[in-house]
């Protein structure tokens, strides 16, 4: 029985598709990964209908028949988990920045009844390795400040490419409907689950963050400077939204 689904959204991953890597999500019993090929116009399809052919029990994959970025690559793979009957969904980014044994462990946050919605956090402690470029993490720290002033509560990095959720009529409401964002859809996920909606809403306690014992910057990230400026602009939108949506 799977009770637990991890989204992979992928686009054009050919070249950095780690397939033995990545059914390290499946470690576990109850757990299922779910690919989703984002209209890639390389051999990722193909290299993830491999996998599945291998392991269909744990392996399932998403064909979107057009490239509609990210935010919609997992907002679709949610979506079809949820259906599927999963009691706890996630998503993680198929470049392996995050290691599965991780994702395992941030899901496992989840079998506290009273964790709504875990999420990775990059915190560079001693004894931890995370591996950041200085631009990179420096910008993060800043967009992440104005993340948690918007979300109005104390979160660390909002941005960081795996989180896990408790499925709920709430969060199916969250994901009826397209995000506005193309890389700030983290936030405006958080914050369509705060505002709610007559399924309840959600409370800064019910969210947790665990910081990673591991994360690699991975090279071919396609986050542009283009992109993070246009992700500060969506993040003051979606700050005047969630402002008049808690009136």
């Amino acid at each position: 029985m799977i009770d637990a689904v991890t989204v992979v959204p992928c686009f054009n991953e050919a070249k950095r598709l780690q397939g033995e890597a990545l059914l390290g999500l499946v470690a576990e019993p109850g757990h299922a990964v779910l690919f989703v090929n984002d209209g890639s116009r390389d051999d990722t399809g193909a290299m993830i209908d491999a996998l599945a052919a291998r392991r269909p029990d744990v392996v399932r994959v998403l064909h979107l028949a057009k490239n509609g970025g990210k935010a919609e690559a997992v907002r679709a793979g949610l979506r079809a988990a949820l259906a599927g009957g999963a009691k706890i969904v996630g998503y993680f980014d198929a470049d392996l920045a995050t290691p599965p044994e991780e994702m395992l462990r941030l899901m496992h946050l989840l079998d506290d009844a009273r964790v709504q919605f875990a999420m990775a956090s990059r915190v560079a402690l001693l004894g931890r390795n995370i591996e950041r470029t200085p631009l990179r993490h420096y910008l993060g720290r800043v967009f992440a400040s104005a993340a948690s002033l918007a979300l109005a509560m104390r979160v660390y990095d909002t941005q960081c490419g795996a989180k896990a959720m408790r499925a709920s009529p709430l969060l199916e409401h969250a994901l009826e409907q397209p995000f506005t964002t193309r890389w700030v859809f983290d936030v405006e996920l958080m914050m369509r689950l705060i505002a709610g909606h007559e399924a309840g809403r959600l409370h800064p306690s019910d969210f947790i963050e665990m910081p990673l014992r591991s994360w690699e910057d991975v090279k071919g990230s396609k986050l542009s400077s283009k992109a993070m400026a246009g992700a500060a602009a969506d993040l003051v939108r979606l700050a005047r939204w969630f402002r008049r949506e808690r009136r």
